[in-house]
């Protein structure tokens, strides 16, 4: 990958490994020993393994640049200006259900901005990979979000919270109520994977609230870069600060974004 930074390959080499790790977990997800902490939101052994195994390969290399991950308390490195962040397994619970829609996710911050992010889903073999400047890529080929103009022909993703099925949310409603025509609503439970689709050109859009900065930081920095347009869900606020996305293409942008309610 020598188009990328000596960063970007040590990130995809940390993924790469940690991936292959996950595939050996995941054909023996039964036997696992899983421990619950909350509804829909599980930490397993080989959540846990896979972040220790990105720690070393990252921080090994990088000494100096702090670290924001999923399983393991944040570090302030020498570096303030840079950190990883690090989801080790995205999407934990698909995982742990025998479900094959999974990611790492790794993302480097320079000064309170993404600049490299990487989401690699090893049951699938794809690699998705962005650096500030340099556009997305899925493998080898360059990525870019869909063209579509017709809401008619627009597939859109989301989470469903596990929290909307016990009456304490209203995320299981939104779809049928603000989208009423389009092509579906998909919700696979990686925000990662969504996002990194969305980049692809496979989603039309994607949004979420309630999610940490580990979550999306590597997938909004791959949508930036394949020509779309990443906000909060309110207007004007930072994504990783305010625990919400939304990110489309830009003839579906301005449309979704008002769907969703990020705007009148």
């Amino acid at each position: 990958m020598s188009r990328f930074s000596a960063n970007i390959n040590l990130m995809t080499s940390a993924a790469l490994r940690a991936g292959r790790g996950l595939v050996r977990d995941f054909g023996e997800v039964e036997k696992l020993q899983v421990s619950v902490k909350g509804p829909g939101d599980f930490v397993s052994r080989a959540d846990i393994r896979a972040e220790e195994t990105l720690r070393d390969d990252l921080l090994g290399a990088r000494p100096n640049y702090g670290w924001f991950a999923e399983e393991s308390e944040p570090v302030s490195g020498k570096d303030p200006t840079r950190r990883w962040i690090v989801d080790p397994l995205d999407g934990t619970t698909n995982f742990l259900h025998g479900l094959p829609f999974w990611a790492v996710s790794i993302a480097l911050e320079h000064k309170d901005e993404i600049v490299a992010g990487v989401v690699f889903n090893p049951m699938t073999n794809e690699l998705f990979v962005a650096e500030r400047g340099c556009g997305a890529w899925l493998n080898d080929s360059r990525i870019r979000v869909s063209a579509r103009r017709d809401t008619e022909t627009m597939l859109f993703a989301t989470t469903f919270a596990a929290d909307a099925w016990l009456g304490q949310g209203q995320t299981a409603e939104t779809p049928s109520r603000r989208f009423p025509v389009n092509a579906g609503i998909r919700g696979w439970g990686s925000a990662s994977l969504n996002l990194a689709y969305v980049a692809a050109g496979r989603f039309d859009g994607f949004w979420e609230s309630g999610i940490q900065a580990w979550d999306m930081a590597a997938g909004l920095l791959l949508v930036r870069e394949a020509g779309g347009i990443v906000s909060a869900v309110q207007a004007g606020r930072s994504p990783i600060e305010d625990g919400s996305i939304i990110a489309a293409s830009g003839y579906a942008f301005d449309r979704f974004s008002k769907l969703v309610g990020a705007a009148d």
